[in-house]
């Protein structure tokens, strides 16, 4: 349940795919929404998506047929309602899954579970059925219960593959890197700060100690940052009151996908490893952690498995 991800090899990093070099088929499903509108406008500029598959129960046509003017490469399709789900991920290498409801002031991630559950798994039903070899990343909340949704989702078919189901938790590094550099004074761009566990309040484990360039806080300044940088989304939900879409997410997510960016990244899945651009390749573990990350650690893993467990158990009492 604990990942880091580290560079991609120069070579991986060159395509989307093993089997067809910068020829990627994309599929974004909730690409009408808040976040999968401006997410499948950045894939549609990526020059490694040679065709971008656009699903939602609404509107998707009209977003699709948008994005089909701009000048790029890749082929734009849109697919609208369950009969058309199937056709939007024949042949998919890569799925990005941000459908679902998106959180409102006083919600936590976890309240968003009985509307979110059922929709992540109706769509990992179809991705199974469709494209069992894709990459699947799920951007839908609560992460920390999604992904093993998902994963039991796929198991049922029997195909499950660990290193190709992940949670996108990218947004939770660039705030770790933003916060420290603000504080420190230094370039945003160039910090990096592992964060580990999960996507969700105290899960949320932000590794400062092993933070290139190395900087040091005091204690009271360390718990304050740790705490802000897990509880960075329900500050930017208070301050929108439920309105307006979230730009930062959309970037991160498109940045995610993309294997060009060539700096860590963390994603939450299942078990302990590294990410390619191929999938989970090999297990990094969390490296030298201090005290405080310790006790941060074993804090959080009560929690992460209730959320696993509570994801399998929906799965299992499914019809």
């Amino acid at each position: 349940m604990f990942s880091r991800i580290a560079r991609p090899a120069v070579g991986a990093a060159r395509s989307l795919s093993t089997s067809s070099q910068n020829h990627a088929k994309v599929a974004v499903l909730g690409a009408s929404g808040g976040i999968g509108q401006p997410l499948s406008l950045l894939l549609k500029n990526s020059p490694l998506v040679s065709h971008l598959a656009l699903y939602d129960i609404a509107h998707t046509p009209g977003v699709a047929a948008d994005l089909s003017h701009i000048e790029t490469r890749a082929n734009v399709t849109g697919f609208i309602g369950p009969d058309q789900l199937d056709s939007a991920l024949k042949g998919c290498e890569v799925v990005v899954i941000p459908a679902g409801v998106p959180r409102k002031p006083g919600m936590t991630r976890d309240d968003l579970f009985n509307t979110n559950a059922t929709i992540v798994a109706t769509l990992a039903d179809a991705c199974a059925r469709n494209c069992p070899e894709a990459m699947i990343c799920i951007i839908a909340n609560p992460v920390n219960s999604t992904i093993p949704i998902t994963s039991e989702v796929l198991k049922k078919y029997g195909v499950y593959n660990p290193n190709r189901v992940f949670g996108v938790t990218t947004l939770d590094i660039v705030r770790a890197n933003t916060f420290v550099a603000d504080l420190k004074g230094l370039d945003p761009a160039r910090v990096n700060v592992p964060v580990v566990g999960g996507h969700a309040g105290k899960t949320i484990i932000p590794l400062i100690s092993q933070c290139t360039p190395k900087v040091e806080f005091p204690q009271d300044q360390l718990t304050a940052l740790t705490e802000r940088i897990q509880e960075a989304g329900t500050e930017v939900v208070k301050a929108k009151a439920g309105a307006g879409r979230w730009q930062f997410m959309q970037v991160h997510a498109a940045q995610f996908c993309h294997p060009l960016h060539g700096i860590c990244r963390c994603t939450f899945h299942l078990f302990r490893s590294t990410l390619t651009p191929f999938g989970i390749e090999k297990n990094l573990g969390l490296g030298k952690l201090s005290a405080f990350e310790e006790k941060l650690v074993a804090e959080a893993i009560g929690e992460l498995k209730a959320s696993i467990k509570k994801g399998e158990d929906f799965v299992q009492k499914m019809k």
